[in-house]
């Protein structure tokens, strides 16, 4: 486990296939071999590229979902000291929204990704996103590994 440290250096862009104000999450809170919790205030940014009418969708908390992953598989590249590989995320599972939009959530959300199966070319994860302390998303994902 990386101390508060080596977590505040974490670059995410490094590890997630979306640049700039789609890279959603802003920082990694803990990591360990099955397991990342990452935080993020980007729900409400005005310049958040999911928005449309204005309005950030709990749909869109999918997304946030499979950034927490990303940021959690190529976590573990590095740490075995291998490259950080793009995936695709090809399969949903199990979601479930208890929010209609995010967009006026105050606070910071609340990311946890725990790896369930991992494969040379695949990894299932679960996904849950917190807000202030409430549960607001929850699933399954499949990812498929590029390279």
């Amino acid at each position: 486990m990386p101390d508060a440290e080596a977590l505040a250096a974490i670059d995410i862009a490094t590890l997630v296939p979306h640049q700039g104000a789609m890279c959603l999450w802003q920082r990694v809170v803990a990591v360990d071999a099955t397991t990342v919790t990452v935080a993020t205030a980007s729900h409400r940014g005005l310049d958040n590229p999911l928005r449309s009418d204005g309005r950030l969708r709990g749909l869109h908390l999918c997304e946030y979902g499979a950034q927490a992953m990303a940021v959690h598989g190529g976590l573990l590249a590095q740490m075995s000291g291998a490259s950080v590989r793009k995936g695709f995320l090809v399969a949903l599972r199990g979601v479930t929204l208890h929010v209609a939009r995010i967009d006026d959530l105050p606070g910071e959300l609340i990311g946890h990704a725990e790896l369930l199966v991992q494969g040379e070319d695949s990894h299932q994860y679960a996904f849950r996103i917190e807000c202030a302390g409430e549960l607001i998303a929850e699933g399954r994902a499949a990812v498929m590994l590029q390279g």
